[in-house]
């Protein structure tokens, strides 16, 4: 299996549930903090193929800052380059846990959608 790089904000309860199946797994993977070091473009494109262009999964539709941007009204007019340029800029529109290994990813935390994830992965 490949490595994974997991984009994680150290107070998010889903990133520490997301690390914990990790490590209950023996999965190894890289831990970088996704304010100070939000995913390249090349990886948020990546990101955005494995969710087939829904560009409304890569966003933390919860966080305050897609609140006080008013993403929620902006999101639809934005081009994919325009999103992709914000999230790579402000880590803290990214929804996380951001997992990438090559050019497959996944988001957020569900258990039965990373047990696939990891499957494919083998």
């Amino acid at each position: 299996m490949k490595s994974l790089k997991i984009y994680e904000y150290k107070n998010c309860g889903t990133c520490r549930k997301a690390l914990k199946y990790l490590e209950e797994r023996g999965v190894a993977f890289e831990r970088i903090p996704i304010r100070e070091t939000p995913p390249t473009k090349t990886e948020l494109k990546a990101m955005l193929k494995s969710y087939h262009g829904e560009r409304k999964r890569l966003f933390n539709t919860s966080g305050g800052d897609y609140k006080s941007m008013n993403m929620k009204d902006r999101l639809p007019d934005l081009t994919d380059e325009e999103a992709i340029a914000l999230l790579s800029e402000n880590g803290n529109l990214i929804k996380r846990p951001f997992v990438l290994s090559g050019d497959q990813g996944i988001i957020g935390f569900k258990m039965d959608e990373w047990d696939a994830f990891l499957e494919r992965l083998k």
